[in-house]
């Protein structure tokens, strides 16, 4: 299942964990990265609050956390070639894997063709 917030993250939820990350909308927003900054494996996140930061060559962004949970992995990748999230972001510039604290509330987040309709 894949869903979206409001703020330009992507969630792809496979069982209790969702791997996330930010929008390709985002991505180009931002510009070319330069620097990504994850959370810790292991660290409960809530949603909303901060969980990695990204800074381009345009500006510096928060990455929010999108539901609540624990950080079970974190994207070394990205960290070592931010790039990766300019070419990819939906699939290998992924952010980090939380496990949800309540699946049932990724029910709120947006579809695709409401984030889309948002972006529009």
């Amino acid at each position: 299942m894949l869903k979206f917030t409001a703020e330009h993250e992507w969630l792809k939820i496979d069982g209790d964990v969702a791997t996330v990350g930010i929008t390709t909308h985002a991505a180009e927003q931002l510009g070319d990265l330069v620097f990504v900054e994850l959370p810790e494996v292991g660290g409960t996140s809530f949603k909303g609050g901060d969980a990695a930061t990204v800074e381009s060559v345009k500006a510096a962004s928060d990455v929010y956390c999108p539901l609540d949970g624990e950080i079970v992995e974190v994207n070394q990748a990205i960290v070592d070639d931010p790039s990766l999230v300019n070419s990819d972001p939906q699939g290998a510039g992924w952010f980090f894997k939380l496990k949800l604290n309540n699946k049932a509330d990724a029910d709120a987040l947006l579809d695709e063709a409401a984030y889309k309709e948002l972006v529009g």
